[in-house]
């Protein structure tokens, strides 16, 4: 007995060094006090406007909001905002988004209106030195890698208040290890109730937030519904990383998410 609860002390202690991840970075100064709007201020149903479009950029912009959109490596190594790699929901067109160039992205009108897949460099010249940008890598087949890179590259060409999220912990890992310091971020979720076609060791890990063991984010992006795990809990009460909420859709999950400490990345609503 007493061995057993040896081990289950010592299995204690590892998790909760496991959850910690990096706190002070200055950047994060930056970014506070901002509420981001979830693919730019878009709303197809009402106002016509398609998600991650430069209307919906322009949008937020003008509204006085922060940014949260998605970036893929194109075939040609350039960058498309866009979130689905297929791209029949969004264009209407079979494929994916990966195999395009960036010359390409004109030909594909967003949810039967005039705008078309807009080019990373187009929403950093918007966005840049104006309002600051939540960014999240869409690794697909492998290319984390070279799609951190690329991304980091462009944006060494602006100056510009931003953080990089991803699902992916391998984008992570690869920004603590080559660009330490760019404001890097865990999106995470409850997988292990919402299955994602992951098998289940993949879904506890990130479900329990085990990756933070090699990533140390700067801040933890965690679906508003399942924030209140055990390791969202420990990370930010233990050892104060930040947390960040999507996707709030009403004034009063907005105002619970910042009672709480989170900050905010909304749609469907204006805060």
């Amino acid at each position: 007995m007493t061995v057993f609860l040896i081990i289950v002390v010592i299995l204690v202690l590892l998790y909760l060094f496991a959850l910690k991840g990096r706190t002070g970075h200055p950047g994060l100064e930056k970014l506070r006090g901002w509420h981001f709007a979830h693919r730019g201020l878009h709303d197809k149903n009402y106002e016509g406007i398609p998600e991650n479009s430069m209307t919906a950029f322009r949008a937020a912009l003008d509204a006085g909001y922060g940014v949260e959109f998605d970036v893929h490596l194109l075939a040609d190594g350039e960058l498309a905002v866009i979130h689905d790699s297929p791209l029949k929901r969004t264009t209407g067109a079979e494929g994916k988004i990966e195999e395009l160039t960036i010359g390409q992205l004109k030909d594909y009108r967003l949810e039967n209106t005039d705008d078309t897949i807009p080019s990373f460099r187009e929403v950093l010249d918007l966005f840049a030195g104006k309002a600051p940008m939540v960014i999240e890598l869409k690794a697909a087949g492998g290319n984390h890698a070279a799609l951190c890179k690329k991304v980091c590259e462009v944006l060494d060409g602006y100056e510009a208040d931003y953080c990089i999220e991803s699902f992916d912990p391998r984008c992570i890992w690869w920004l603590k290890k080559n660009r330490p310091d760019i404001v890097r971020g865990q999106l995470a979720s409850n997988f292990i109730k919402d299955k994602q076609n992951l098998p289940l060791w993949q879904r506890i890990i990130l479900t329990m937030n085990l990756t933070f063991l090699l990533t140390r984010p700067d801040f933890v992006a965690y679906n508003f519904a399942d924030r209140n795990t055990l390791g969202n809990f420990i990370a930010r009460k233990l050892w104060k990383v930040q947390g960040v909420v999507w996707t709030i859709r009403s004034e009063e999950d907005h105002k619970t998410a910042l009672k709480e400490g989170w900050w905010s990345i909304f749609e469907y609503f204006r805060p």
